[in-house]
């Protein structure tokens, strides 16, 4: 198994800077989940840990989509890379600007005063949440994406061959870069500011991203069982519009309590709960296709393929639906139950899709045949049954604060210390779970390909 195009290879050096940003994600997450219970245990407070953890969140993944990207379309439109030193270039300034937006949080954890006004902007940390970049940050972020959009579109004009799962990948990509623009501008009128923050926050997640995966998902069958194109691609069609029908208008549960119109209860009520809809369609669609599979050809990349598909449903739809109308959203909005809903939602939909697309794509650029994949299974298990008990624990913490909280009116740091003081405990001990399963993971990424072949059979045969 290897590469058909030799800069396809230049996926690993994104996906190798998605897996460390995923340990230190992890990692970081771990000390903000101590820090409920003890908030002096670490030198930073938990603002500047908890903005480390989501932003290497959304940084890792962004990598390991753009990884994919590089990797997916050479191969649909049956050439190289237009530019490969664009390409690294491109990685290159990706990687130091992400480096000193992190420095900059670090720094003005340790020295708040250094957050200094520079030319109307903050120097080191905007304070908008989850997407506190300051503004030189925000233009070289456009930049990147810029240069790596003009490389995939020219390498697809290159041969002009166009296939529906390049042309989906690249309209979520297109699509990404323009919901990042409203995050760019703000308004003093704190309405108006959250209404456009929202359209970067939600149509990432809950729409863009959602086509990429859709695409991803697609290729991923392809690649995995020999799955025929012609039915992927329709099926794609179906679920990326579906998702784009019900995600777009969905941005409205966020409006319910912002100053906006009231109208908004109806239409986000309406259309968000349809949005598990296209969800349970790639979880259908996974499960067809692969029953009619005869040849798996890369069975730990399918068991993440078809996991990703069912996790996405669970985490973004059900546990999305069940607090998302507004007569619902009024009693859980704000509590741990949103938190939940936000860690299943990303481990099912992206998480799982980015080390999906690990696994089908890694043993080809490494040119490997065969490998031993029980790391790979056990990795999964580690991660997944932490992560299910950590969302179950918040959720029941969740509960406990609409109870105790709203319903009661008993204050919100009474009910963190005392009521919900185990739950705190049992996440931060189920964290270490999902460390172990994530550094399982990470410690496979490295070795995948490096060890003898011959002692990888004999292993297998033995289990």
């Amino acid at each position: 198994m290897t590469v058909k195009y030799q800069s396809q290879k230049i996926a690993q050096y994104f996906y190798t800077f998605a897996v460390i940003l995923f340990l230190v994600q992890v990692v970081v997450g771990i000390i903000a989940a101590i820090q409920f219970i003890r908030p002096d245990i670490f030198i930073l407070n938990f603002n500047t840990i908890r903005t480390l953890h989501i932003n290497a969140l959304v940084v890792w993944l962004l990598a390991g989509l753009m990884g994919a990207t590089y990797y997916v379309v050479p191969e649909e439109s049956e050439t190289e890379v237009w530019s490969l030193p664009l390409a690294k270039l491109q990685f290159w300034a990706t990687v130091g600007a992400i480096t000193l937006v992190v420095l900059g949080y670090i720094w003005m954890g340790l020295d708040p005063q250094a957050n200094s006004t520079v030319m109307g902007t903050q120097l080191l940390n905007e304070g908008r949440e989850y997407i506190e970049a300051p503004r030189w940050a925000d233009a070289l972020i456009v930049v990147s994406v810029l240069l790596f959009l003009f490389n995939m579109f020219m390498t697809m004009w290159k041969t002009k061959k166009w296939t529906g799962i390049q042309g989906v990948l690249l309209f979520g990509l297109l699509f990404l870069a323009l919901m990042y623009l409203p995050g760019m501008f703000y308004s003093k009128n704190m309405i108006k500011d959250q209404f456009w923050w929202w359209w970067v926050i939600h149509l990432w997640v809950e729409g863009s991203w959602e086509v990429i995966a859709g695409a991803l998902l697609a290729f991923m069958l392809m690649k995995t069982i020999g799955a025929k194109r012609e039915v992927l691609e329709k099926w794609m069609y179906i679920e990326v519009g579906l998702v784009l029908f019900t995600g777009i208008l969905g941005t409205g549960h966020h409006y319910y309590f912002i100053g906006t119109p009231k109208y908004w209860h109806w239409i986000g009520g309406f259309f968000s709960s349809l949005e598990p809809v296209p969800l349970l369609l790639m979880v259908w669609d996974a499960f067809r296709t692969t029953r009619e599979a005869r040849n798996v050809t890369n069975k730990p990349g399918l068991f993440y393929t078809v996991a990703h598909a069912i996790f996405n449903f669970v985490g973004a739809g059900l546990w999305g639906i069940i607090h998302t109308l507004p007569q619902v959203n009024q009693w859980t909005h704000g509590t741990q139950i949103t938190t939940a809903h936000g860690h299943l939602a990303f481990y099912g939909a992206y998480v799982l899709l980015v080390i999906s697309m690990i696994y089908v794509t890694l043993p080809a650029i490494r040119g490997v045949k065969d490998y031993n994949p029980a790391r790979a299974y056990l990795a999964f298990w580690w991660m997944t049954i932490s992560m299910v008990f950590i969302v179950l624990t918040i959720t029941g913490a969740g509960m406990v604060q609409v109870y105790m909280e709203r319903l009661m009116g008993l204050d919100y740091v009474a009910v963190k210390t005392t009521y919900n003081l185990w739950f705190w405990i049992l996440r931060a001990i189920f964290g270490v779970g999902f460390l172990i399963g994530v550094s399982i993971f990470v410690y496979d990424f490295f070795m995948l390909g490096k060890e003898p072949a011959p002692a990888l059979r004999t292993e297998e045969q033995k289990a």
